[in-house]
């Protein structure tokens, strides 16, 4: 449903003491906190081969759960063309909020996204308390987020993203998910979880919902594919 035009208004900057989260250093500054791998990684050739060829199908599935008109959270930014995907989804009656802790993030997401007036971009880290409004969003996304964060921060953030959820609103988790016993790419995504992204493995430890007492306000479902080696939880608040 379209938001009136105080919407704009609920959507400023709020005041935050950002600093990069050591883990973030120390594991993942390759990855998001060097622009001369920046340009390499944002490309849709290279999101697509890291997601062995479903980026484009878990993109859409993902952006296909929101509505023209909405005002929607993006948790941290995304390579390749999602964020204008779901900015173009909502459209302009709508808003679309992407919040990152990463100052290049937020660059790199303002030039591909150059244009489009109901995008605010905001540096913030999501793992902090106060870090988001309650009740402030219709919908929240979190694409590909979770398996890069230690548990605790893991557990933070998925409480502060249900916290913006207004009555009635959905959250939509998109992540990787334990792969079937005999999917081919078992080993080689121990692998790639161990050398690359080593907080992985104990996302699939436990539901992702369970990892906040907020989650017993919403309706929760689950369905995974490519040899549930990914998911996609969506949750809808009670009214």
């Amino acid at each position: 449903m379209p938001r009136d035009p105080p919407l704009r208004a609920a959507l400023r900057p709020m005041a935050d003491g950002v600093g990069i989260p050591k883990y973030l250093s120390r594991t993942y500054t390759w990855a998001y906190l060097n622009p001369r791998t920046l340009g390499l990684l944002d490309r849709p050739a290279v999101v697509s081969a890291i997601l062995w060829g479903n980026a484009n199908r878990l993109m859409r599935d993902a952006v296909a759960e929101f509505s023209a008109g909405q005002c929607v959270l993006q948790a941290a930014c995304v390579y390749g063309a999602f964020s204008r995907m779901l900015a173009e989804r909502v459209g302009a009656s709508g808003a679309l909020e992407i919040v990152d802790v990463a100052a290049l993030q937020i660059a790199n997401a303002r030039r591909k996204l150059a244009g489009l007036d109901h995008v605010v971009l905001r540096q913030a880290d999501l793992s902090l308390p106060g870090c988001l409004r309650a009740d402030s969003h219709d919908a929240v996304c979190c694409f590909f987020l979770l398996h890069e964060m230690p548990e605790k921060e893991r557990r933070r953030v998925v409480d502060n993203l249900l916290g913006a959820v207004r009555p009635r609103g959905k959250i939509v988790f998109v992540d990787y998910h334990r792969p079937r016993r005999w999917h081919p790419l078992a080993p080689v995504m121990r692998a790639v979880f161990r050398w690359l992204e080593p907080y992985a493995p104990s996302l699939f430890e436990r539901n992702i919902e369970s990892r906040s007492p907020r989650a017993a306000d919403f309706e929760w479902k689950k369905t995974t594919c490519f040899g549930g080696l990914y998911q996609k939880l969506v949750g809808v608040r009670r009214g």
